[in-house]
C-alpha cells in the first residue's frame, strides 16, 4: 500500500489533518490502534478557541458546531473575596465555544467517510521506519497479517503513550516535564449547568471547576490527591465537597444527580523538542501535554495541525520545503506560550501539598489583580480565547 501522508493516530488531530489534506487533493491513510467505537467513547475537553473553530469550519465540519456549540463571552473566577467575571468580549473582543471533543471526533469521522478517506483501525504493533531517509514507511499487524504503508511523510498524532515520539533518538529529542502532586476528580451528570459560563474556584480546600457540555449535561471537577481512586468517592460525597468549594449562592441553587461517568485525571506539563525528525512530524499529545486548567490540550493539537497542514499543502502545491523545515520551531513557539498560561492558571488556582498561609495569600493577591487591573484581565482573556496562529 502507498499514500502521500501516513497519519499514525486517529484522534482529533489525526482526523483533522487527514480531512484538510484530502480536501486539498493530498492522499492520506490514518492508522489507529483502537477501534472507532473506542475512539468515540473518549470523554475529553469541551472548550474551543476561536482559531480552532475557524479551522474546523475550514475543514468543512462546522455545521453541528455552529448549531449545537455554546458561545461563551467570558468565565467566572471564585476567590475568598467573592466571585467575579472576566469578559473576553470586553477585554479582547473574543469568545470561546463549548463543544465536546467527542462531538468534534464524530463530525470528523462523518466528513472523512463522505470523502472516502482511508482508515485502518485496530492496528497492532504500529512502527514508523526510515524516518530520516527518502522513503519512510509504516508497518503494523492486523488480523494476524503484517502490513506495510509506503509514504512521503509521517504525521505522529498517536498521543502521549504512542510510538512516534520514542522513534526520535534519545540524543536528538529533549523532554521537559512537571508532574503535579494532585489530580482532578471529574463527574459527568445529566443536570443543568451551575452557571451560564465556566466557574474556576480557588479555595483553601482545593480547586474546583463547574463546566458543562450542553444545557442538560454538566461536567464538574474537584482537586484530589494524585493517587485517588474514583471508586472511593460516592456521588453524595462528591456533591458535598463541590458545594464547599463553590460560592454559596451557586452551591445552593446547583442541580445535582447521579453521575454518568466518574474518573480521576492526573495533571502534567510536558513538552518534547523537536517536534520533527527527518520525514516524521509530531502533533498533539504525542509532543506535549498541558494541565486542563487553561483548556488548551485539544486546542494546541489543532494548532499543530494548522501549521503542519499549511506546510504540507505548500510542499505538494509549490514544492516549498521551508514550512516543513520550520514546523517544529513554529509550533513550539505557540506550545510554550500555552504551556505558560496553563501553568499559571494551575499555580494560581490549586492548593499544593506544602502550601502555607503565605502561599494562599499570594494566590489571592494574584486573583485580586485580575479584579482590579484591566490589563491583567486582558492578558488572561487573550490567552484563553487563543493566541493567533
Amino acid at each position: 500500500m502507498r499514500t502521500q501522508v501516513a497519519i499514525i493516530g486517529g484522534g482529533p488531530a489525526g482526523l483533522l489533518l487527514s480531512q484538510l489534506l484530502n480536501r486539498e487533493g493530498v492522499e492520506t491513510v490514518v492508522v489507529e490502534r483502537r477501534s472507532r467505537a473506542h475512539v468515540l467513547s473518549r470523554i475529553r475537553a469541551g472548550v474551543l478557541e476561536q482559531g480552532s473553530v475557524a479551522l474546523l469550519e475550514r475543514a468543512g465540519v462546522g455545521r453541528r458546531l455552529r448549531t449545537d456549540g455554546a458561545r461563551h463571552d467570558g468565565c467566572y473566577l471564585s476567590t475568598a473575596a467573592g466571585m467575579f467575571h472576566v469578559s473576553f468580549r470586553d477585554m479582547v473582543n473574543g469568545q470561546v465555544t463549548v463543544y465536546g471533543q467527542t462531538e468534534v471526533t464524530k463530525d470528523l469521522y462523518a466528513a472523512q467517510d463522505a470523502l472516502g478517506a482511508v482508515h485502518v483501525h485496530e492496528a497492532e504493533d504500529v512502527i514508523p521506519h526510515d524516518i530520516t531517509g527518502e522513503r519512510p514507511y509504516v508497518t503494523w499487524r492486523k488480523n494476524g497479517r503484517d502490513q506495510r504503508l509506503d509514504c512521503d511523510w509521517i504525521a505522529g498524532c498517536d498521543g502521549f503513550h504512542g510510538i512516534c515520539r520514542p522513534s526520535i533518538p534519545e540524543g536528538v529529542r529533549r523532554e521537559f516535564e512537571r508532574v503535579y502532586p494532585f489530580g482532578w476528580l471529574g463527574v459527568l451528570s445529566e443536570t443543568a449547568p451551575a452557571a451560564d459560563e465556566l466557574i474556576y474556584a480557588n479555595h483553601p480546600r482545593g480547586f474546583a471547576l463547574a463546566s458543562m457540555r450542553n444545557p442538560h449535561l454538566s461536567r464538574y471537577y474537584i482537586q484530589v490527591p494524585a493517587e485517588t481512586d474514583p471508586r472511593d468517592w460516592s456521588d453524595a460525597a462528591f456533591w458535598d465537597e463541590l458545594r464547599c468549594r463553590l460560592p454559596g449562592d451557586v452551591a445552593e441553587a446547583m442541580e445535582t444527580g447521579p453521575s454518568v461517568e466518574k474518573s480521576v485525571a492526573p495533571l502534567r506539563s510536558f513538552v518534547c523538542e523537536p517536534m520533527a525528525h527527518g520525514r516524521m512530524f509530531l502533533a498533539g499529545d504525542a509532543a506535549h501535554i498541558v494541565p486542563p486548567t487553561g483548556a488548551k490540550g485539544l486546542n494546541l493539537a489543532l494548532g499543530d495541525v494548522h501549521y503542519l497542514f499549511e506546510a504540507l499543502r505548500r510542499w505538494y502545491r509549490d514544492g516549498e520545503a521551508e514550512g516543513l523545515e520550520r514546523y517544529s520551531e513554529t509550533a513550539l513557539a505557540r506550545v510554550w506560550a500555552a504551556m505558560r498560561f496553563s501553568w499559571w492558571m494551575t499555580s494560581m488556582l490549586h492548593r499544593f501539598p506544602d502550601q502555607t498561609d503565605f502561599d494562599q495569600r499570594m494566590q489571592e493577591s494574584e486573583l485580586r489583580q485580575l479584579i482590579t487591573m484591566p490589563s491583567a484581565r486582558a492578558t488572561m482573556a487573550q490567552n484563553y480565547v487563543g493566541l493567533p496562529y
